[in-house]
């Protein structure tokens, strides 16, 4: 039985969020896909490198732009548990990734439907194509479990 491609990349993506989970910072975590291989992955990174720019999908295309030694990821995808912010939706659109995957809508911040929509931006020279909800009840219960421990 095949397993269905996102579901393989988004699986990874999670493992990427439970290794932030192990470092207690928000379990997001990201996978960049070219040619059906990961070339970057990263996880939320925010508090232990003290830099608001550690997003997991930030930290996933710094470490494919160096592994392709090319800050262009043209025909990459990107695979994230948590819907991109303004921030992150950014890198994406510099680094020229075709597509974005995620797995939890982000009612606060997301820009790929929850909040805004940037695919309706017309000063974006760059459009990616997006697809949200994949393992989204998995990626949303790593969330919600790691900000009720955090209430006790």
């Amino acid at each position: 039985m095949k397993i269905d491609k996102n579901i393989k990349w988004m699986g990874a993506a999670i493992k990427e969020a439970q290794k932030a989970l192990l470092i207690d910072e928000v379990p997001v975590g990201a996978v960049v896909v070219l040619n059906d291989r990961i070339i970057g992955r990263g996880h939320n990174k925010v508090i232990s490198k003290k830099d608001p720019s550690s997003h997991a999908e930030i930290e996933a295309i710094r470490n494919a732009t160096k592994r392709m030694q090319n800050y262009r990821l043209t025909g990459a995808e990107i695979y994230v548990t948590l819907e991109p912010c303004t921030m992150c939706y950014g890198a994406i659109v510099h680094s020229r990734i075709s597509n974005i995957f995620f797995g939890a809508s982000d009612q606060k911040s997301g820009v790929c439907g929850s909040c805004e929509d940037f695919r309706q931006k017309k000063y974006f020279n760059h459009k990616p194509i997006i697809q949200g909800q994949i393992l989204a009840s998995e990626c949303s219960k790593l969330l919600k479990d790691f900000f009720r421990e955090k209430r006790v």
